[in-house]
């Protein structure tokens, strides 16, 4: 392939890994379809491709939906809660963030709702919300009519919107918030980590040393129990993870995150969702084996203040 084919792939290549990003909730998965669209357009008569941008968008959002609707992806987000591949802020596989719909696309609480959606479904909210399509292009991509495009667009809004937790909460007041629950969880004050959380707060852990994998409404005061439990450092959780790391507040996703960063490898995240009155109404947990990018990304980037914690 000559390298003006190349590179004209390569212009396009980070907008198509953020709509596959969007589309399948995992880096690795979008990596794997944006080469498997450039190996197609290597093998394309691209003289007869009138508009490249066009056909890349759906040859990726097609190969993304036959993901999807593998048996595989459908047995391995049936079981427990599934969890998107946190990405930290500055990552170009985060995509358009100029717009509160576009920023709000490739959140995590979004992220997982969308897994409620039908695969087309979750074509469309992407294509329209995070990309501003029209139906006509939506219904080219997918084959669909225009009609049936507004249509799933509408089921998709409804039913991301009926659970949607917490809002857009400037950074600063996000890590006050952080710090301050750290601060309680780690000195075991329990009344102060219940005042923070909202009523019907829950967390998600799958490996970052949270106690549980999951607690769902349930009480404040058992959320902040296991909290304190989960945060409270111990010579177990410094063997599991090889040392003692510092933590960091970061933005992942868009959303405040602590980062438990050990020898410049990230060992641990979680994720807090932060609502408009400043409570905290989910926490998500990633152990290491979910962190290999946002690790890379981290040792490129460095981190934008002093630890919190300098060794944990």
């Amino acid at each position: 392939m000559d390298s003006v084919a190349t590179d004209r792939f390569e212009a396009s290549r980070d907008r198509l890994a953020s709509l596959a990003y969007r589309l399948l909730g995992s880096a690795s998965d979008a990596e794997d379809a944006v080469q498997d669209a450039f190996l197609r357009w290597q093998a394309a008569d691209r003289e007869l491709i009138r508009v490249p941008e066009a056909w890349l968008t759906k040859i990726v959002t097609n190969l993304c939906l036959d993901r999807l609707r593998s048996a595989h992806a459908r047995r391995e987000r049936a079981v427990g809660d599934w969890l998107p591949e946190p990405l930290l802020d500055g990552d170009p596989m985060l995509g358009p963030a100029d717009t509160v719909e576009q920023r709000e696309s490739v959140s995590l609480a979004v992220l997982i709702l969308m897994e409620r959606l039908s695969p087309v479904e979750r074509a469309v909210f992407v294509l329209r919300e995070a990309f501003s399509y029209g139906h006509g292009e939506i219904a080219e991509i997918l084959d669909i009519t225009e009609s049936s495009s507004q249509q799933h667009l509408s089921r998709a809004r409804r039913r991301v919107t009926a659970d949607r937790r917490g809002g857009e909460v400037d950074a600063a007041s996000a890590r006050r918030v952080v710090e301050e629950f750290i601060a309680a969880a780690s000195s075991g004050r329990t009344d102060r980590l219940v005042a923070l959380l909202t009523d019907d707060a829950f967390v998600i852990s799958e490996g970052a040393g949270l106690a549980g994998r999951i607690l769902r409404r349930q009480t404040a005061e058992s959320v902040a129990s296991a909290m304190r439990a989960g945060f409270r450092p111990t010579p177990a959780k410094r063997r599991l993870v090889g040392g003692s790391p510092s933590i960091h507040v970061e933005s992942v996703n868009g959303s405040p995150a602590i980062l438990a960063v050990l020898d410049d490898q990230v060992v641990g995240a979680v994720a807090f969702d932060v609502s408009d009155d400043g409570r905290v109404a989910a926490l998500r947990g990633f152990g290491a084996a979910r962190l290999d990018r946002l690790t890379a990304a981290w040792r490129r980037r460095g981190p934008t203040g002093p630890p919190i914690i300098a060794e944990w």
